[in-house]
């Protein structure tokens, strides 16, 4: 029998990065687990390693000499990490001892805040409970990251009566009191070198603009020594282009959008292909007139959610004049293929799954029976027999795949825009080039004078409603705080809902089961 080539062929993706916005893989702590794991242990026996994939460092894109991928970027969350540094676990090494080289933000977990999964009444800056929290997830981003998100409060949180009860969070004033007692925490408790983003929220135009009169402050280095860095773009900052701009434009002349002072802003949960697109355009712009240091970054956990809602990465669309996206479906989940020796991409393709399918360095290197490892009569970890022949690890290979496809789609959406041959349907203009997206943002920025500036951000508003975010909605209108699958990913089957977030309590579950 040959032996498969285990020579590591690197598809480099930090060098094929450029000059676009930065795409922010959310590792998922189930996926960070086996990398973690088998540097300290055998977690995941030989026997079950792919034979094209004998190292589970190949799967760490954080590892720029052994990851079958290389990039250096990435989100973690305060959620879904063990916040004590003090005390080694290996389920957490991907992200402690990851490279030097690589860049970290570390979120703060206010979606657990939402959810009640840490108890407390934030609104009560007396509360105990809450008071532990924030030094825990403070001390553990200044540990662990280049950059921090501060402890915001989603205004949609009140809007949830459940939310409501868990969080003690029951109006708008409560949203806002407590990320400003969490704000002034983080200033007067923060060192080190981490850098920390000032996240704006609001679930409409009103909200977003009060909000930001509130907390922009906390950016303002004549109000505070140890101020904020950067701007984190939460609620309907995240998704209105017309918002976006009009508070570039405003953080620009309030003096804090300054070169080596505010370099960074970050999209919070930003999937769609064309915001890739569009965020590299605003990014260059700003460059161009105003910060040559301007960075945007926008993350995601679609890579991993999608696995763990039955569906795979299989192919990327860019054709000109299209909605551009990475499409999804069900795959292969079957026992019969214990004992196929055929590869993966030739299983799902012959056998109808995905008869367009793009492979990764990772699923390039998988038989099918890699994935679809259990054989009839074959015991999972609890000694039953299941009715699926996946086992846990199938997930976390697939998310790799998924990762990859993901940063390959966002760089392939920028490398074909730029190119000049396509562009999505919604940043184009059929009958007019100028009032294609790309030279209206430069207008904007290219004003100089903010009077100016916000009155073509006006004046095109109805442009900028054919933009659409990823919660579906751009202009003045308010908008739900709970995004549907089927406005995040594009599927070949009947779309679920699912949550924001990764369900990381049915991770762990499987993890125990399977």
């Amino acid at each position: 029998m040959n032996k498969p080539d285990l020579k590591v062929e690197q598809d480099n993706l930090t060098a094929k990065q450029g000059d676009y916005a930065i795409f922010l893989p959310a590792i998922s702590s189930f996926y960070a687990n086996y990398v973690g794991r088998q540097r300290h242990s055998v977690y995941v026996e030989p026997t079950r390693m792919p034979a094209g994939i004998p190292d589970m460092e190949q799967l760490n894109w954080l590892n720029p000499q052994k990851g079958l991928f290389p990039y250096r970027w990435s989100l973690y969350s305060a959620g879904h990490a063990n916040l004590d540094l003090a005390k080694f676990d290996a389920r957490e090494d991907m992200i402690r001892n990851r490279d030097p080289g690589s860049v970290l933000l570390a979120d703060s977990g206010g979606f657990q805040i939402a959810k009640g999964v840490w108890p407390g009444r934030w609104a009560d800056t007396t509360d105990k409970n809450a008071e532990k929290q924030r030094e825990k997830v403070l001390k553990w981003q200044m540990g662990i990251a280049d950059y921090g998100m501060t402890m915001d409060i989603p205004t949609w949180t009140y809007l949830d009566k459940k939310a409501a009860a868990l969080c003690g969070i029951h109006s708008y004033d409560d949203a806002v009191n407590a990320t400003q007692y969490n704000n002034e925490y983080w200033i007067a408790n923060r060192y080190g070198d981490t850098k920390i983003l000032n996240v704006l929220q609001g679930s409409n135009h009103t909200e977003a603009d009060h909000w930001y009169e509130l907390m922009k402050k906390y950016c303002d280095p004549s109000q505070y020594s140890k101020h904020f860095n950067g701007w984190g773009m939460g609620g309907q900052n995240m998704c209105d282009v017309h918002l976006v701009l009009k508070r570039l434009v405003t953080l620009i002349h309030d003096g804090l959008l300054e070169p080596g002072v505010h370099d960074w802003m970050h999209f919070l949960g930003t999937s769609k292909l064309e915001w890739a697109v569009l965020l590299t355009i605003i990014q260059r712009a700003i460059r161009k007139h105003h910060n040559p240091h301007f960075t945007i970054s926008f993350d995601c956990a679609s890579p991993f959610l999608a696995v763990a809602n039955g569906q795979l990465y299989h192919s990327i669309v860019t054709q000109d004049r299209s909605k551009w996206s990475y499409r999804m479906s069900p795959t292969a989940d079957d026992k019969k293929y214990a004992t196929d020796s055929r590869t993966f991409a030739d299983a799902v393709r012959q056998d109808g799954f995905h008869p367009v399918w793009e492979d990764s360095p990772i699923s390039a290197r998988l038989k099918i029976s890699d994935i679809c490892c259990y054989r009839p009569g074959d015991l999972n970890k609890i000694g039953k027999e299941g009715r699926t022949s996946w086992d846990s690890f199938s997930y976390a290979l697939l998310m790799g795949h998924s990762a990859w496809m993901h940063i390959e789609a966002v760089q392939r959406a920028n490398r074909v825009f730029d190119s000049g041959a396509a562009a999505p349907d919604m940043l184009v203009h059929d009958l007019d080039p100028d009032y294609d997206i790309a030279p209206l943002i430069d207008q904007v920025f290219a004003a100089r004078d903010r009077h100016r500036s916000l009155w073509l951000i006006d004046h095109y508003s109805n442009r900028w409603m054919d933009v659409v975010g990823t919660r579906g909605f751009t202009g003045k209108r308010a908008v739900s705080a709970r995004p549907q699958f089927s406005v995040l990913f594009d599927t070949d089957e009947p779309e679920a809902v699912a949550e924001p977030e990764l369900d990381q309590g049915r991770l762990d579950r499987l993890e125990e089961s399977q």
